[in-house]
């Protein structure tokens, strides 16, 4: 049993925010359509290719049906209305406009399918004076303040970090998922849809509960270190989450150090007000040790504190294998992995599908089910 077992969903969506939305779908049991156009989701263009399939769509995807529709063509455009009247869910991405110039907006879709779910997902959500401007994940970083709050923990430094890692996608995503369950909820009292309206500006601005704030009111001088920053070893470095007054004094016995009675140090803001001081003694006893060893010292003493790792080394966790956190997927390529939801039910199967679809793959499955005859396919298709 999946949680979502049943469910029809069309994902209209390309690149990362919204694929990863409706592929959380289809780990969960949906049925999900992807509708895509004669040139595919730009994400099966990008890198890791084998033999020109791409381990990143996989990743995106994985567990989804593809068919390819052109709507540009009113023939498409009717099959995809046809589609939308027998679809639970909808999740989008075009830009805010585009799907009712081409007919099939929630408006006009809840027409025929009152109990359409209809999630919407862009920069800067569907109305206001920033609705039309295009957003990628960089841009929404920049505009939200996540750069520069990034780079404030890193004193010394000029200029914006360049962030290659698409957290508004991610983020963005997962709220839409969310308010997508929730709809689904709420469908099973009233018996009607609702239309899902996600700004990746939003949610970014949901991930920095400190900043947001500070923003408001008068706060303490930012350290002139990283509250939470790497400390060095002697072949590596460690992050310490020094986060309660517990987790100080044990640092202390860890170290065998008296911070917990140095005046400097033993009250928060004042340990804050030398947090550059304390970084530099703490860092004196650290970098004495390998990062193997800090790391059982810490772990004896109960101290949150993490290895800075690569990806490939964080991949290799034994955690992740007592978890299942991978599922083996296959292509036209042949197999790779992807991480399954971050989440476990216990009534439920939470984990990837075994395959990631061509291009097109199941248009004429999907059309003919909708009670399309061959002829019809090929007129809808141009084909």
């Amino acid at each position: 049993m999946r949680a979502f077992s049943g469910l029809k969903v069309l994902d209209f969506t390309t690149t990362i925010a919204g694929p990863h939305c409706a592929r959380l779908l289809a780990d969960l049991g949906a049925d999900v359509v992807k509708i895509e156009t004669a040139e595919g989701d730009l994400m099966r263009s990008r890198p890791p290719l084998r033999n020109g399939a791409s381990t990143s769509y996989g990743q995106l995807n994985a567990g989804k049906r593809s068919i390819v529709l052109d709507l540009k063509r009113p023939e498409a455009v009717a099959a995809t209305r046809r589609l939308i009247g027998s679809a639970d869910i909808i999740v989008e991405n075009y830009r805010p406009g585009v799907t009712r110039r081409l007919g099939i907006d929630y408006a006009s879709a809840s027409v025929e399918n009152p109990r359409l779910i209809y999630c919407s997902i862009s920069g800067y959500g569907q109305t206001g004076p920033a609705a039309d401007k295009p957003a990628y994940a960089p841009v929404v970083h920049a505009t939200s303040g996540y750069d520069l709050a990034h780079i404030a923990y890193h004193p010394g430094r000029e200029r914006p970090d360049s962030c290659g890692i698409f957290t508004a996608d991610i983020v963005a995503g997962t709220y839409a998922f969310g308010a997508i369950s929730a709809a689904l909820y709420q469908r099973s009292v009233t018996g009607k849809g609702q239309h899902l309206d996600v700004s990746m500006f939003e949610g970014m601005l949901s991930l920095m509960t400190v900043e947001l704030q500070a923003s408001q009111f008068d706060m303490p001088p930012r350290p002139k270190r990283a509250l939470y920053g790497p400390a060095a070893t002697a072949d590596g470095f460690v992050n310490i989450a020094v986060a309660s007054e517990r987790t100080f004094q044990e640092l202390g016995n860890a170290a065998g150090k008296p911070w917990a009675t140095d005046p400097r140090f033993a009250k928060y803001l004042d340990r804050r007000a030398n947090w550059a001081e304390f970084m530099d003694e703490l860092e004196a006893w650290t970098r004495t040790l390998t990062t193997s060893e800090l790391m059982a010292v810490l772990d004896r003493h109960g101290v949150p504190a993490g290895p800075y790792r690569t990806v490939k080394e964080a991949l290799a966790d034994p955690q992740l294998v007592h978890r299942g956190a991978m599922q083996e997927v296959h292509d036209a390529a042949g197999p790779f992995k992807v991480l399954n939801p971050a989440f476990r039910m216990s009534a439920s199967e939470t984990q990837a599908g075994p395959r990631a679809p061509a291009l097109g793959e199941h248009t004429r499955e999907v059309l003919a089910a909708a009670g399309y005859s061959e002829s019809e396919i090929a007129a809808i298709t141009g084909t």
